[in-house]
């Protein structure tokens, strides 16, 4: 650091010690208070999923399902696209919950399931769950 000699006056340089100082003890005291904080709220970690899914489904699910050979079934009874329409139109005015599952053969063009996705949405079904059949094979890579 350099002198001045020979100049009598003010000094204008800002002395930091102080501040520096005073930055350092609050930094402890924010290091020691933190720790100490009581969290309110319960962290809820994810549980994984079971291995196996549970085959028992609720008896008021409607479930579309259809084949890579195109048949379709609704809650296991055979159905034709054209009917299918009215069909769940009928069942669904009658019910308060509109879910509506569609299983599908993963070999499947998307299109042939975006059908099926067409015609729930115009008979009035709100929610619409898409699932893999479990016995069909993935596809393959190309």
């Amino acid at each position: 650091m350099a002198m001045n000699t020979g100049k009598k006056g003010y000094q204008s340089d800002i002395n930091i010690t102080p501040y520096i100082d005073i930055l350092l003890v609050l930094l402890i005291i924010f290091m020691v208070a933190v720790p100490l904080k009581q969290h309110e709220h319960p962290v809820r970690v994810p549980q994984p999923a079971p291995a196996e899914q549970p085959k028992n489904v609720k008896p008021d699910s409607i479930i579309v399902e259809i084949d890579s050979d195109h048949t379709v079934r609704l809650n296991q009874q055979p159905v034709t696209l054209s009917e299918l329409e009215s069909t769940l139109t009928e069942v669904f005015a009658r019910r308060a919950a509109k879910n509506m599952f569609i299983r599908g053969d993963s070999s499947l063009p998307y299109g042939d399931v975006f059908i099926l996705l067409d015609i729930a949405k115009r008979a009035g079904v709100g929610d619409v769950a898409l699932l893999e059949k479990s016995g069909s094979p993935p596809p393959a890579a190309p």
